[in-house]
């Protein structure tokens, strides 16, 4: 991705774009927190990003999210308002529509309540 992203004569900082889809993905019920957790999480921190937003040259926006969805959430209804909320926010902050929005969910979020019963039942 470039320096900056230009959409219609105006250039806009990835950096932005990025904090734009990071609210709306965390005001998403069910989402965890961006990106994944463990080893995983530590791999893609050294050698990717959680969020990739590119924008081709006719300005069509283009994002990539990975993240981890709380435990007993529907992984699918999760990623479809993800797709909503990122989508929503761009077109109404930017002006600009999104082509598409990947959703990659990378890992399951157990709550402390989940893990509890876990460790009792096997007890």
């Amino acid at each position: 991705m470039s320096d900056e992203i230009r959409i219609d004569g105006m250039a806009v900082s990835p950096g932005v774009i990025d904090k734009i889809v990071t609210v709306a993905v965390e005001s998403v019920d069910g989402v965890a927190s961006l990106g994944p957790g463990g080893i995983t999480g530590m791999a893609r921190r050294a050698g990717g990003r959680d969020v990739e937003v590119t924008a081709s040259e006719d300005g069509a926006i283009a994002v990539t999210v990975h993240l981890k969805v709380a435990y007993g959430r529907p992984i699918r209804e999760v990623a479809a308002e993800v797709q909503v909320m990122v989508a929503d926010a761009i077109r109404s902050q930017v002006g600009q529509d999104v082509e598409r929005v990947d959703v990659y969910v990378d890992a399951i979020a157990f709550g402390e309540q989940e893990r509890a019963a876990r460790s009792h039942a096997g007890a």
